[in-house]
């Protein structure tokens, strides 16, 4: 089924760049089309070059057809930056492609989930089950329809498109390679290699090893935020929690999630500058400013991405629940005590760090901001539910014909190389550039070098 375009604007930007403004409805779900509908929103970028003579209309239809390369952002949960933006697009359109920038399913302007829009649903249980419609399975379907609504008049030479995967747009790729390979000519993905077939608790057992690594990167490079931690642990706990601009609360427990920026390039120097000011507010005033507050609820809060906190376990569900996996496991492992109860004093303490989480969820981060405390109920209903459809055929898979070019990390805090080395073998025709010089995040930190590689594993060939 294609999507129906509902409106199309363009214009330039700065750099010679056209921009495309699209609007799509496509079926709420899929599997029954009569359901109802949903809108979403993508913008597609080419080069705008002024001709030297006038051109027929079929001639500037040829001049624009070119084949699509098509951006899925990382998340779940998280919109695409605006083209002229993002450090992707002019080194794919110089390789002669058109781009496609897709803010998923209930992100961007692609019918935004937040507590408003969902209580539209009705009950919780309602809300449940319309996002349970929110994951890789339903956003491949998308892009099948948009596909076949912008290639309804190219050459069959280019109806297939090429596609990019940043970390969970990777794993929405192996979903297209199971369900829909007919439609890619290519596929190309970054720190995207999801891990098939492993369990929630399996994935993070996993991610858990990496980010005690990370913890310990950080207290060798800041071995002064081994004291300081604890400091603002002990002065956080003791005012009960420190209230957010916007109406949420710093508890101890939701500071130490400050980690999950670690897997990042300049990841433990964020986290260092946010202890340094919080130690500094301290120093001088007795209390932290509102600067300093702002800047942590900014690292810290999903208020704004509420999809990404709701679903985000459950991007590894098939056929099973997640409970809160990610909190279990961190619960049986001695550096994660504190999400058992409180840390003790910085006194009591003081010879054994504090270690901050990773990406991970759990269900406290749904009680200390307002945004996503709405939405409790429904996390814990979604984390409950056992019948979460398959979202990779592995039979599929292993006939695969469609050339797969993945850029792996092997000092991923949030895709495990191990993991990500399992799912590779799966996969018939996937080539991979492995660096441990590069983190999660190098699509955008480090652009040109991955890029560079990517394209490398495409148009060079070994024999």
């Amino acid at each position: 089924m294609a999507a129906r375009l509902l409106e199309s604007k363009s214009h330039l930007v700065p750099g010679k760049l056209k921009v495309s403004e699209l609007f799509f409805e496509v079926p709420k779900d899929h599997l029954k089309p009569a359901g109802g509908t949903i809108q979403l929103f993508a913008r597609s970028i080419t080069r705008h070059e002024k001709p030297v003579t006038v051109l027929s209309e079929e001639e500037q239809l040829k001049t624009q057809q070119k084949p699509w390369f098509v951006y899925l952002q990382g998340g779940p949960g998280f919109s695409c930056a605006p083209p002229q933006n993002h450090p992707l697009t002019n080194t794919v359109l110089d390789k002669g492609y058109q781009m496609l920038y897709l803010d998923q399913r209930g992100t961007g302007l692609s019918n935004p989930i937040t507590s408003a829009t969902l209580a539209e649903q009705g009950d919780v249980h309602r809300q449940a089950d319309y996002l349970k419609l929110f994951r890789a399975d339903s956003i491949v379907k998308d892009c099948e329809a948009i596909r076949k609504t912008l290639t309804k008049d190219y050459p069959a030479e280019l109806k297939k498109w090429s596609l990019f995967g940043q970390s969970f747009g990777g794993f929405c790729i192996l979903t297209y390679l199971s369900k829909y390979p007919h439609g890619l000519r290519e596929a190309f993905a970054t720190g995207g290699l999801a891990p098939i077939g492993k369990s929630p608790e399996e994935v993070y057992k996993a991610t858990y090893r990496k980010v005690v690594e990370r913890n310990k990167a950080y207290y060798q490079k800041y071995p002064e935020d081994v004291d300081a931690v604890h400091g603002l642990a002990y002065h956080i706990r003791g005012k009960a929690g420190l209230p957010l601009p916007s109406g949420g609360v710093l508890t101890v427990r939701g500071f130490l999630t400050l980690g999950r920026n670690f897997g990042m390039h300049g990841g433990l120097d964020i986290v260092h500058n946010l202890v340094l000011r919080m130690k500094s507010d301290l120093a001088q005033f007795k209390f932290v400013t509102r600067p300093t507050l702002s800047a942590l609820e900014s690292a810290l809060s999903f208020d704004d991405n509420v999809l990404y906190a709701v679903l985000h376990e459950a991007i590894y569900c098939e056929n099973e629940a997640s409970n809160w996996a990610a909190e279990h496991v961190g619960k049986s492992l001695k550096e994660f005590s504190w999400l058992a109860g409180s840390p003790q004093s910085a006194l009591a303490v003081r010879e054994a760090p504090l270690f901050f989480s990773g990406e991970m969820i759990y269900p406290f981060m749904f009680d200390i901001f307002p945004e996503l405390e709405k939405l409790a109920p429904v996390a814990d209903v979604l984390a409950k539910y056992n019948g979460w459809p398959e979202l990779y055929d592995q039979w599929q898979l292993a006939r695969n014909e469609v050339p797969l070019y993945a850029a792996t990390f092997v000092d991923d805090m949030y895709v495990d190389f191990g993991l990500a080395q399992d799912t590779a073998k799966l996969v018939k025709n996937c080539k991979q550039f492995i660096t441990n010089g590069m983190y999660h995040d190098a699509v955008k930190s480090k652009t040109d070098d991955v890029m560079k590689q990517l394209f490398a594993l495409r148009d060079d060939s070994i024999d």
